[in-house]
């Protein structure tokens, strides 16, 4: 009974703020008039009641996993960020242009420099929130928060100036992919290959944080920073390491989003998936293997807005209302959870 306990503990104030949100949300519509019960079935049945919602759901996850590790990464060095969509928005900038420069290569070289221009991006832009925090004492939430702004700040005058289509007359956006550059859907399936590109990215830093000196070290640092540099680690060298590789897996989100969904940088592309990745990376503890999971159920609560609207005439943005419960049942349950193994 009590190895069931121990292997229960973890997932306790996960499962709890999930019931928690739903009752939270059914009560918000009942509230309102609107059919509470039949709402909550619609979000199950959107999410993954049919192949079709499945691909959905996996399709909104692949790029919430690598936000996730934005938030996750970080945390293990024990900092707070929070800038994911601008990680993902200058990734997604800086792999648009690459094509330009790279007419006439091959395909896949092309796709590779693209990745390596948004992971680079994106890590750059998370590591100079690290770097404001180590060398200046700058608080990194606020930093990454506001470099966030900045960075989608950045991506819309670019895309809307010197960057755009002169063809993109309604929408703007920079030139659109050529067809061999695109990145397709995986055999079988309707999702592209950032689900494979996350769940295996996630994987590798999964082994990373648990299964190599580096991942310790991170451990360390987070834990008591005096006492890593006492111990003589390299402080600043893991944190701006951590937050780049973070800040790199968002980039990459943004890279994937321009090469496999959208075609081009245009403003469709923030659609929130660095905000959303904070409830992912809260709600899996930071942990990347679990990050897989969450970032699956919070894409099929976003992938339920469409039938909530044909079925019961709710708002598409009502799903978020969902999230937001979610997040902060999630904290509350978390914060009574720590407190009860304070007392035991």
């Amino acid at each position: 009974m009590n190895a069931v306990r121990t292997l229960a503990a973890p997932f306790m104030p996960f499962t709890a703020a999930v019931l928690a949100a739903a009752l939270l949300f059914a009560l918000f519509l009942a509230a309102q008039g609107f059919p509470a019960m039949e709402a909550l079935e619609l979000v199950v049945e959107g999410a993954y009641g049919s192949s079709f919602a499945w691909q959905n759901t996996l399709s909104r996850a692949a790029p919430l996993m690598l936000t996730a590790l934005c938030v996750a990464l970080p945390a293990r060095a024990g900092l707070v960020i929070i800038g994911g969509e601008g990680a993902l928005a200058v990734g997604a900038l800086a792999a648009a242009v690459v094509p330009a420069a790279c007419a006439g290569w091959p395909a896949l070289p092309v796709q590779l420099l693209m990745a390596a221009a948004g992971f680079i991006a994106g890590g750059a832009w998370i590591a100079l929130s690290a770097w404001l925090r180590h060398a200046r004492g700058i608080n990194e939430t606020i930093s990454s928060l506001l470099l966030a702004y900045i960075g989608i700040a950045l991506f819309n005058f670019l895309v809307e100036g010197v960057l755009r289509d002169p063809a993109s007359l309604n929408k703007p956006s920079t030139t659109p992919l050529a067809e061999p550059f695109l990145i397709g859907a995986m055999p079988g399936m309707e999702v592209h290959w950032g689900l494979f590109w996350g769940v295996l990215i996630c994987l590798a830093m999964g082994f990373l944080v648990r299964q190599t000196v580096f991942g310790f070290a991170v451990g360390v640092v987070g834990g008591n920073p005096r006492a890593a540099m006492m111990a003589g680690l390299p402080v600043g060298g893991l944190i701006l390491t951590a937050c780049f590789l973070g800040g790199g897996a968002a980039g990459l989100a943004g890279m994937l989003e321009v090469a496999a969904v959208h075609g081009s940088a245009n403003a469709a592309l923030l659609a929130g998936y660095g905000y959303a990745g904070i409830l992912v990376s809260f709600a899996a503890r930071h942990n990347p293997l679990g990050i897989i999971a969450c970032a699956i159920l919070v894409g099929g609560i976003g992938a339920s807005g469409s039938l909530l609207q044909r079925r019961i005439d709710l708002p598409d943005a009502a799903t978020l209302v969902l999230q937001g419960g979610l997040f902060v049942a999630l904290l509350a349950f978390e914060t009574l959870n720590r407190k009860g193994v304070r007392r035991v």
